[in-house]
């Protein structure tokens, strides 16, 4: 037989053999469609709402509303099971939009106790009512995590960190800026030491208050408020200064800059300046304010360079730039996320027994320089020693 018959011959049953060969994988597809493709590797997914941690949200104001609510539902391993509000109507049709059913109020809250759906609660009330409703929370076997700041007085505040510790539970802090993502690219390219050793840090924080606006009416009241712009707003730069720092400061001064005569202003402070010492030398000063425009920004200076964040604790724009021989933007994230962010790492801790990144204690030592520094300024602007 030829070479030519040969491969005549091999081509032939090669062509034969084709149909047969096209069926086969054809079956095989036909499989592969019907069964689907297993799940391969190990993507990052959502727990099923079933294992979700469940939260109680205590208090729908227009925080709660705004950002608790949707950052739950953005979240995800936690999801909200239950509502906690003194208005029932109110509770009802924010039920309905979350498919929240299981309603409380607060002269039935502690039956929460009793509610297997909800394994954790976040206050969302004034900061007058944040020590009573985070110990009642704790006392039903719930893991807390609190607005800030905590609550209104240091005693207060360590009242709930006992309570935290009797029942073995999780108590947090609010503070969200630990979880949005340009504020830890800051912190992570400070700690690589982009722009050299940390020497001094400022913050401004502030708002014009108006007392006809209801979400700012009861922050003007010390009995829901605890204080004034320092407790609210003013705690950012506070907070931002020692996550930055990372070293407990040793003195701090302060005074007040409230306009003299200014109705808003008769049982809180509308202003305080503050500056705060550190055992290394290093200073940080920062300005808090009920009655200058909107202002969220902090500078952090190195011996090698500058990080400026302005606005700094925004929900939603969080920006800022990093300046050694150049100056770069840092942006590293979707502010909106730092909501759903601070959910879920809340959830692991209390599901997993770890360390929160913002405990209890850190609420109680931002409130006791607090409380030092009114005390400085109830003294002309003396040192006080912490």
């Amino acid at each position: 037989m030829s070479g030519f018959e040969i491969d005549r011959r091999r081509l032939l049953l090669g062509a034969s053999a084709a149909p047969l060969a096209a069926s086969i994988a054809g079956a095989a597809q036909a499989e592969v469609v019907a069964k689907g493709q297993p799940l391969r590797g190990n993507p990052q997914m959502p727990e099923p709402p079933a294992k979700r941690m469940g939260y109680a949200v205590v208090g729908l104001g227009s925080f709660a509303i705004g950002q608790v609510l949707p950052g739950l539902q953005a979240a995800s391993q936690s999801a909200v099971t239950a509502l906690v509000s003194g208005n029932p109507e109110k509770a009802r049709d924010v039920g309905a939009r979350y498919g929240v059913s299981r309603i409380y109020d607060y002269k039935n809250f502690d039956k929460i106790a009793d509610d297997k759906d909800i394994d954790c609660v976040y206050i969302a009330l004034p900061v007058g009512l944040h020590a009573e409703y985070t110990i009642r929370a704790l006392k039903a076997g719930k893991h807390v995590l609190c607005e800030k700041p905590m609550a209104s007085t240091v005693a207060e505040c360590e009242a709930m960190v006992a309570a935290a510790k009797a029942a073995n539970r999780q108590l947090g802090v609010a503070y969200r800026v630990h979880f949005e993502p340009n504020n830890v690219e800051a912190l992570r390219r400070l700690r690589a030491g982009e722009i050299g050793d940390i020497r001094y840090f400022s913050g401004e924080t502030g708002f014009p208050a108006n007392p006809a606006y209801p979400p700012v009416k009861w922050r003007l009241e010390k009995a829901l408020g605890g204080g004034g712009s320092m407790y609210d707003i003013g705690i950012y730069a506070l907070n931002g200064c020692l996550m930055y720092v990372d070293e407990p400061p040793i003195a701090v001064s302060a005074v007040y800059t409230t306009p003299a005569g200014d109705p808003r202003f008769t049982e809180v402070e509308g202003g305080v300046d503050w500056r705060l010492m550190f055992a290394s030398g290093i200073t940080a000063q920062g300005s808090s304010s009920y009655t200058f425009a909107y202002t969220s920004q902090q500078r952090i200076l190195g011996t090698k360079g500058y990080i400026a964040l302005n606005p700094a604790t925004d929900y939603s724009s969080v920006g800022g730039v990093i300046h050694t021989d150049a100056t770069r933007p840092i942006r590293a994230g979707d502010s909106l996320v730092q909501f759903a962010a601070q959910l879920d790492g809340f959830s692991t801790a209390a599901r997993t027994g770890q360390p929160h990144r913002t405990p209890g204690e850190m609420g109680l030592r931002d409130m006791r320089i607090i409380q030092a520094m009114y005390k400085s300024a109830d003294n002309g602007g003396a040192t006080v020693k912490l």
